[in-house]
C-alpha cells in the first residue's frame, strides 16, 4: 500500500480532478448532481465555490494526485462537512484507515472540532472506514447515513 499525503488545492486548480473524473461513473459516484462530461467551471462555480469550501488532493509517493476531498464549514466554524471524497482504483483497498487520518489531519488544520458527513448505505467500504475510524452514525434517510467524529 503506498503512503498517501495530501496537498492543499489553494489555486482551485481542477485539471488533477477533471482527470480523475474523466470515467461518467466516477463523476455520478462523487455527485450524481455534476453535468457530464466533467466541467472544471461548473465545479468551481457550483460545487466548490464557497468561500468556505477547501479542497484537497490525496498524493501517491510519487506526488502524483490519486484522490480528493473537500472540507466546507458545517454548522459553524468548528465543524467541517466532507464532501466529494474519490480515490483511484489503483489506491483502494485498504486505504480507508490512511485516508481518513489524513481528512481529520486537514479538518484540525482547518480549526475543526469534529466532521460530519454522508455515505451511501450500499457503499460498505466506505462506511465501514467511517466506522472503523471511529464515526458513529447518527441517522438514516434516503439511502444515506449521516455520521460524525469529534476530533478531540
Amino acid at each position: 500500500m503506498p503512503k498517501l499525503t495530501t496537498r492543499r488545492n489553494r489555486e482551485g486548480d481542477l485539471a488533477p480532478l477533471a482527470r480523475l473524473l474523466a470515467d461518467p461513473d466516477d463523476l455520478t459516484l462523487i455527485n450524481p448532481n455534476a453535468g457530464q462530461p466533467f466541467d472544471p467551471r461548473e465545479w468551481q462555480e457550483k460545487w466548490l465555490g464557497d468561500l468556505d469550501d477547501t479542497s484537497f488532493y490525496v498524493l501517491d509517493e510519487a506526488g502524483r494526485e490519486v484522490g480528493f476531498f473537500a472540507l466546507r464549514v458545517g454548522i459553524g466554524p468548528e465543524v467541517r462537512h466532507l464532501t466529494y471524497v474519490f480515490l483511484e482504483e489503483s489506491v483502494r483497498g485498504g486505504a480507508g484507515a490512511e485516508l481518513t487520518a489524513l481528512i481529520e489531519q486537514a479538518a484540525r488544520d482547518l480549526g475543526a472540532l469534529s466532521i460530519t458527513l454522508k455515505v451511501e448505505l450500499d457503499n460498505a467500504p466506505a462506511r465501514n472506514a467511517y466506522l472503523s475510524a471511529g464515526y458513529e452514525e447518527l441517522g438514516r434517510s434516503n439511502g444515506m447515513a449521516t455520521m460524525r467524529r469529534d476530533l478531540g
